[in-house]
């Protein structure tokens, strides 16, 4: 009966760490029920589906695709330079070496041609100033010869752009040599851009590729023109635009809970799957880890009252990862993989487990104690 004391404080002390375990279990969970008050409110959550997958994986049709690439093919046909002030003209005319200002062995032609003044003019023998600024080749070409038709018979001109300099676009960010390329008369579209510049650099945005025209910046995605065939984007670029390529900054993808190391992972020119995150992270521990509770938390743009769409992979089956494999992660989601109930005990008991041996030992010493005292 002198055990009974000591032995009835032990016990109660494990109930209570017991219960306490169940209440206030440590490890985040995610409630998936979407009639909860609070995440209904907040969220909204979807299945990962193959139907959810095709819709987010449908782009152009090949109808579409055909269309654009004819448009994109008209404009580019129909481009024709515009010439501008600082543009430097060779102008021949055959026959008439007077009229020609020899280029020599030590001088280019852009160092002896006409250059186009500040007014938009051109001054050429016999017929004085020449109006050419927003003119093209063909058009200065018709103008100078009917103008020497009162002092030449049957002039035979030529007009030629010996350099290039009244146009450009600037050409920022992470490519490999940033700078101003000079517009000339062959048409330079947004991937023309990025070629001439070097290409891509290692941490360049992809998805985020900024083009701003007269004070106005849109989005364009360098990743779906290449890979996708959407080449809508590609747009002629005009004089003045800027083209930038922001670096990867926030474009990351973020990896929490029952996983082996959770992390950020940087999107860089190709996406990221849910697969594919998981994998880079460690994967999830199948002892602790929920398989039903694999959850992408994307931000919602869309609406205004919703915080957030969640996406829920039920991988119980492991067949359903193939499905991860084909859902593409988009820039700031969330990759959260909850704990079981089981996974959460055994964290409890990690963590009282210390207590409760040194409790033990406190025990089993009083106990040690009253023995001795009662052999005495």
């Amino acid at each position: 009966m002198r055990h009974s004391t000591p032995l009835k404080l032990l016990v109660s002390l494990l109930s209570v760490a017991w219960l306490s375990g169940c209440a206030f279990a440590p490890g985040s969970d995610f409630d998936a029920d979407v009639e909860s008050a609070p995440v209904d409110d907040l969220v909204d959550v979807e299945p990962i589906t193959l139907g959810l997958i095709a819709s987010q994986e449908g782009g152009p049709d090949d109808q579409t695709l055909k269309q654009v690439s004819e448009a994109q093919r008209a404009a580019l046909d129909a481009y024709d330079y515009r010439i501008g002030k600082g543009d430097v003209l060779s102008i021949i005319v055959y026959d008439h070496p007077e009229l020609t200002i020899p280029a020599g062995s030590e001088r280019s032609a852009a160092e002896s041609g006409n250059t186009v003044q500040p007014d938009g003019t051109i001054y050429y023998p016999y017929i004085g100033s020449v109006e050419v600024e927003g003119q093209t080749v063909s058009e200065v070409r018709r103008t100078i010869s009917r103008r020497l038709a009162e002092f030449i018979a049957a002039p035979q001109v030529e007009v030629r752009i010996a350099d290039y300099a009244s146009q450009d676009v600037l050409v920022t960010g992470e490519v490999s040599e940033p700078g101003r390329l000079p517009i000339t008369n062959v048409p330079m579209t947004v991937l023309d851009a990025i070629s001439m510049s070097g290409g891509l650099a290692p941490q360049a945005n992809w998805h985020q590729v900024q083009l701003t025209r007269d004070g106005e910046t849109r989005t364009l995605d360098v990743y779906d023109m290449l890979h996708r065939g959407e080449l809508a984007n590609d747009i002629l670029l005009q004089d003045n635009d800027i083209l930038n390529v922001p670096d990867l900054g926030a474009q990351q993808v973020f990896v929490m809970g029952e996983v082996g190391e959770p992390q950020a992972l940087p999107m860089g020119r190709s996406p990221i799957t849910l697969t594919e995150a998981l994998s880079r992270a460690g994967s999830f521990n199948e002892a602790q880890a929920d398989a039903s509770g694999i959850f992408v938390f994307r931000r919602n743009t869309q609406r205004q009252d919703k915080l957030a769409t969640v996406y829920q992979l039920d991988a119980h089956n492991a067949a359903a990862m193939v499905l991860g494999t084909r859902f593409r992660l988009e820039p700031s989601d969330v990759v959260y993989v909850t704990t079981t109930s089981l996974g959460r005990w055994n964290r409890t008991i990690n963590q009282l487990l210390p207590t409760v041996t040194a409790l033990y030992q406190v025990t089993r010493t009083a106990r040690d104690a009253n023995d001795l005292r009662d052999d005495f």
